[in-house]
């Protein structure tokens, strides 16, 4: 197992480093022997718009969908398994693009949910949110800043993933 995750990545945002576009065959595909991948992104990209008052700097549910697309092509290219992860909870956040935000990423996560695109789903969303309301972490798995899970969310987080998901055989979409 390799953890790829580079704190502050987006899917298309450059924002700490290398856009997971950009670094996922490098870091992923070309690794040896990976069979199957979770892709756990986004979330930074929409959280940079909630930082800025420059249209310019938002994406779109739209832009997000067109990314993972392309990264689900790529590991198919090389009979790759694709797990589609949601995005956690960001309601919570005290910033004027918050809602406008929290909008695209329910948007992309029901993408993730209904699509068929990825060969699975994990939710994170329906395991971290709060049921009262829904737009943020139950309070034990915030990290406090409203876009981070805690380490008790963490830990449900990677609870919650059925490792009967791994057993499956790499991709029929395209044969490596």
């Amino acid at each position: 197992m390799v953890n790829a995750g580079i704190s502050g990545n987006g899917v298309l945002s450059q924002i700490a480093g290398p856009s997971a576009l950009v670094r996922f065959d490098r870091d992923v595909l070309l690794q040896p022997r990976v069979t199957h991948v979770i892709v756990l992104e986004g979330i930074n990209d929409l959280n940079r718009g909630t930082m800025s008052a420059n249209p310019r700097d938002s994406v779109s549910a739209k832009d997000i969908i067109f990314g993972y697309q392309q990264l689900i092509a790529r590991a198919h290219e090389r009979g790759v398994v694709i797990f589609g992860a949601t995005m956690t909870p960001m309601g919570n956040m005290n910033r004027p693009n918050t809602p406008a935000a929290n909008a695209k990423r329910k948007a992309v996560n029901e993408w993730i949910r209904t699509s068929g695109a990825f060969d699975g789903v994990i939710d994170f969303d329906a395991v971290t949110r709060d049921p009262a309301q829904p737009d943020q972490f139950l309070p034990a798995y915030d990290s406090g800043d409203h876009l981070h899970p805690s380490d008790a969310g963490y830990k449900a987080m990677g609870e919650s993933i059925d490792l009967t998901l791994f057993r499956r055989t790499p991709s029929p979409h395209t044969p490596r």
